[in-house]
């Protein structure tokens, strides 16, 4: 693996919604100007962690996705001020058939060494048919990109499945950066959201939910 990762900070915001919730109305958002046209992705991660659950114990998270514009390896930290998200692209050699276990670059496991060692075996998958929509302000800039989620996930250690549908609301860069607009955009979010029929999400990732944390 030879390209350089990728670091972000993603601050969003989860909600839980029905089969049939219809999508609110995300123009009236502060500073959103326009809705884009709707994109369908079709994901699936296979997450991996060790036998103890070392990156789960230090609020980390790495899995392998494919589909989507930044498939790849994405290793997720919980931080105070958001999901801060490292990204390795997929090379040509770390693409293992559909049915395999995925293996662990070195140049990721040395990326990760301080918070856990290998050997490193998937506990879930998650298969995600998302619609994303992209949020723009007066001058075509990405307030935030909202996501519409029909999730399958598997615990594969307990050999269980779950379903579920759930919204998720993404700061671009021409998001607002003072905390005091960024907790009004949201609490704005939220109104919308309950108006809609969703509610705040029970789970913080797809991760947990699937391993009924």
């Amino acid at each position: 693996m030879n390209a350089e990762p990728t670091r972000s900070l993603e601050i969003e915001q989860k909600y839980d919604v029905d089969a049939d919730t219809p999508l609110p109305d995300w123009s009236a958002l502060p500073g959103v100007a326009q809705i884009g046209t709707p994109e369908p992705r079709e994901l699936d991660a296979r997450y991996l962690d060790t036998a103890d659950a070392r990156l789960a114990a230090a609020r980390a998270a790495l899995r392998r996705r494919t589909g989507g514009p930044d498939e790849g390896w994405h290793l997720k930290q919980v931080t105070p001020a958001g999901k801060l998200e490292t990204h390795w692209p997929l090379e040509a050699a770390d693409a293992p058939v559909a049915s395999a276990e995925p293996i662990v670059p070195d140049a990721i496991v040395a990326a990760i060494a301080s918070l856990a060692q290998p050997p490193f075996g998937v506990v879930a998958r998650i298969r995600n048919a998302r619609t994303a929509y992209a949020l723009r302000d007066a001058a075509g800039g990405l307030v935030a990109e909202f996501v519409d989620d029909r999730v399958v996930a598997t615990d594969v250690r307990r050999g269980v499945d779950t379903s579920w549908r759930e919204w998720e609301l993404e700061l671009g860069p021409a998001a607002p950066a003072d905390a005091d607009e960024i907790a009004a955009f949201f609490a704005a979010a939220d109104a919308l959201v309950t108006a809609a029929g969703g509610r705040p999400a029970a789970s913080d990732s797809k991760l947990a939910r699937a391993l009924g944390a």
